[in-house]
This record gives C-alpha cells, sequence and structure tokens, in this order.
C-alpha cells in the first residue's frame, strides 16, 4: 500500500484589480496604511438609484492589458480577472503560455452578480432595435462562467477548470476547490474571483438586499461591529491566485508565499444571520482540523464584517465558539471597509491581503472603524506589528453560505 501523501498546495502568485489597488504592491500599500476609497458612484446612468456608495475600480485600461478579440465578448467582470490572472501568472514566474503542458493548468473562478453591464447594453438594443442588433456575444458574457473560460482559452489552459456558484462565499470555494484539484494532481490552478456590479441593472438587482447600506455619506455607510453599523458598502474587483503543487514549485525555483491549509463551509439560509453562528463556528472547526491547526495557533482573523448588527454579533459569537478563550485574543481585521465588499471577489482579496500580511510581519487596520459594539480585539487606525504564521479568512454570503479558509506560512504548516 503506497503511503504517500497528496501534494500540498501553495500560492505562488497574486494578482489584484481592486478599487484601492490596480496590483498587487498598489493595494497592499493601500489596506497596510488603511487608506479609504469608498466615493459617491459616478458610473452613468446610477445617479437616480438609492445606492449612493462604492468601492469603483479608477484607472483601469482594459484596451492595454487584453486584447480586443477578448474585449468584444466579455463584460468588465472578466476584464478584471482576465487583468488580475496575467498579473498572478506574472508574479509566480510562469508563462502566459501552458506549453507542452497544457492540461497541468486549471482555471477555477467564483461570480456572484455576472455580466451586468454587457447584459444590459445588448438587451437594451433587443428592446429598442429588435432581435437582430443583439451581438452573439450576449450568450456568454454575462454567463457566471465567462472568466473560468475565457483566462483558460486566453492561456491555453486544458486542465480541470470550473465555475463556483457559491454565493459571496464563492471566492473562498473556488481556492478551496483548485487546492483539492492540486491535491488530486494538476500541477498549477489559478482560481478566485473578480465582479462588477455597479452597472444599473446590476445595481438594481441588488437594491432587493436589506443587507445593503444606502447612506449617502462615503465615511458612514460601511461600519461594521459598530454601534453605528448600517449594512455593507458594494465594490467591484478581485483578486487572482496561483496555486500549485509544492514540489512542482520548487522543482522550478519558485517562491512558495504560503499554503492553503484547511477549508470549511455550510449553509444556515439566506439572511438567517442568527443561524449563521453555528454555520460559520462549524465551517471553522472544519478547516482548522483540516489543516492540522489548533485554536490557539490561529495568529490573525479576516472577517467577513458585513456591517449588519445582527451579522456582526452572529460572528463574533462564531469565532468565541470555534475559537474558545482565544477569540477574545486574537487580531481581527476588515480591510475592505476602506474599499467595499466586492461580493466573491471580497474573500479572495482577503486572502491576498492575509498572504501579504504574513510575509510583512503586519495585521492591517479596519478603516473608518472606531468604536466596537462587539466582543473582538478589532485593529484599528493603524496597522498591528505581528509574527504571522497562521491567518484565518472567513466570509458569509447573502443567501446562506458560510466557510472559512486556513492559510499557514510555509514552515509551520503540517506536512
Amino acid at each position: 500500500m503506497s503511503t504517500r501523501r497528496p501534494p500540498r498546495a501553495v500560492v505562488t502568485g497574486i494578482g489584484v484589480i481592486a478599487p484601492n489597488g490596480l496590483r498587487t504592491d498598489a493595494y497592499w500599500k493601500s489596506v497596510r496604511e488603511g487608506v479609504v476609497v469608498l466615493d459617491r458612484i459616478t458610473r452613468e446612468g446610477c445617479e437616480h438609484l438609492p445606492l449612493k456608495v462604492a468601492g469603483q475600480v479608477e484607472g483601469f485600461d482594459a484596451q492595454a492589458l487584453i486584447e480586443e478579440r477578448f474585449l468584444v465578448q466579455t463584460d468588465r467582470f472578466t476584464h478584471y480577472a482576465m487583468a488580475a490572472a496575467a498579473l498572478a501568472l506574472d508574479d509566480a514566474g510562469l508563462g502566459h503560455e501552458a506549453g507542452e503542458e497544457p492540461f497541468s493548468f486549471g482555471v477555477v473562478t467564483a461570480a456572484g452578480s455576472g455580466g451586468g453591464e454587457f447584459g444590459q447594453r445588448e438587451l437594451q438594443k433587443l428592446w429598442g432595435q429588435g432581435s437582430k442588433f443583439v451581438g452573439p456575444y450576449q450568450s456568454i458574457a454575462w454567463f457566471y462562467a465567462a472568466s473560468t473560460g475565457q483566462i483558460s482559452i486566453r492561456h491555453g489552459f486544458k486542465g480541470p477548470c470550473a465555475v463556483v456558484a457559491g454565493d459571496e462565499a464563492g471566492g473562498l470555494e473556488s481556492l478551496a476547490h483548485a487546492a483539492r484539484a492540486v491535491r488530486r494532481g494538476t500541477g498549477t490552478v489559478v482560481a478566485g474571483a473578480a465582479e462588477a456590479p455597479l452597472a444599473p441593472y446590476s445595481m438594481v438587482c441588488q437594491l432587493g438586499y436589506p443587507e445593503l447600506s444606502t447612506v449617502e455619506e462615503p465615511d458612514r455607510a460601511y461600519r461594521p461591529f459598530t454601534s453605528a453599523a448600517c449594512g455593507f458598502v458594494p465594490a467591484e474587483g478581485g483578486a487572482m491566485l496561483v496555486l500549485e503543487d509544492e514540489q512542482r514549485a520548487r522543482d522550478r525555483g519558485a517562491a512558495v508565499r504560503a499554503v492553503v491549509a484547511g477549508h470549511g463551509a455550510t449553509f444556515t439560509g439566506a439572511s438567517r444571520w442568527t443561524e449563521s453562528r453555528e454555520g460559520l463556528a462549524h465551517a471553522i472547526g472544519v478547516a482548522l482540523d483540516e489543516a492540522g491547526c489548533a485554536p490557539e495557533e490561529v495568529d490573525a482573523v479576516f472577517a467577513d464584517a458585513l456591517g449588519v448588527p445582527e451579522a456582526d454579533r452572529a460572528e463574533a459569537l462564531a469565532l468565541a465558539d470555534a475559537l474558545g478563550a482565544h477569540a477574545r485574543r486574537v487580531p481581527v481585521t476588515a480591510p475592505k471597509t476602506g474599499s467595499g465588499r466586492a461580493y466573491c471577489g471580497a474573500s479572495v482579496l482577503d486572502t491576498a491581503a492575509a498572504v501579504l500580511a504574513m510575509e510583512h510581519g503586519l495585521v492591517p487596520p479596519t478603516p473608518n472603524v472606531f468604536d466596537i459594539a462587539c466582543d473582538l480585539d478589532l485593529v484599528m487606525s493603524r496597522a498591528r506589528p505581528a509574527e504571522l504564521r497562521t491567518v484565518l479568512v472567513l466570509s458569509r454570503g447573502l443567501m446562506g453560505t458560510n466557510a472559512a479558509l486556513v492559510v499557514r506560512r510555509d514552515g509551520d504548516a503540517a506536512r
């Protein structure tokens, strides 16, 4: 009987397209300094809607980053994902082509809003001009799977590919799915999520969420864990990570930035935030067990931070349930309060920040949050120096998914 252990999935590349940074280094600088980029929404056609504040990606030049043949058949959310994937591959020291091993490269993405901007444009042609004026790419550009498909086509990746429809927690699910693919034998998987929910049609769809903040002042619109919590502020953008078989990465001389060590997920129902306490605590326990990690080994937590009082209390209590007395001591942060909650992209951005936090020995702050109404050691105002070996990333979806991901520093992860 073979005793060979399955390969470990390690992070070797990070690519970010976010409201607070169009590259990983710019994103980390903003995160560690607690920069706030939330502002009034300026997208055409959105002025009359009650959603006033969001995190917008500014200065993104799709034409400079993506070939025209892809631009004409894809939505903004796929542009972000394709750009982030290319940045992640560069960061990992991999080429943009699969070369002689196309079946050893896979892609996994998650999406919550799909291609709303592209879809709205084509539907307006249908209503205003007739069916003959609707472009053929309408059939694919709006679809959740578009980013996975276009990234794999662009780079010639023919290995296992997937799209996760897992609510906002789908971002963590995409990383977990990729890690499982690596453990099953796929050499490299590009995984993550990017969203573009700030088109008029997409925004109207979001207005059905009672958790959405409609506060008009950017500095007051998103304050989780406080007495002034009034919901979440959406954002666009996201991140892609390169996950590799550890031995494969070492053989080619790549730097191992972190180990994706454990994951857990549960479902407790849409907007049932009291029930999410039990579901999230269970997901944390499963993730820690898979990682071979004791609760007291968690050095920092990147919180879901919905900004709804009931949900915030449930998250704090879930941490207490899962980590015991350690929950009061472990630093907790939510950098997304400075840039918005990018649906599926939010938890991948948090995971990227968690890896960078371990590398730099800093727990980034939670911008715009000053008074705490929950029993947490929330990092505020400025980054906190800390030796970080194990970080827990949390995510919950509006439709009821709860997820937890454990990332560990290379030398501290169980082999």
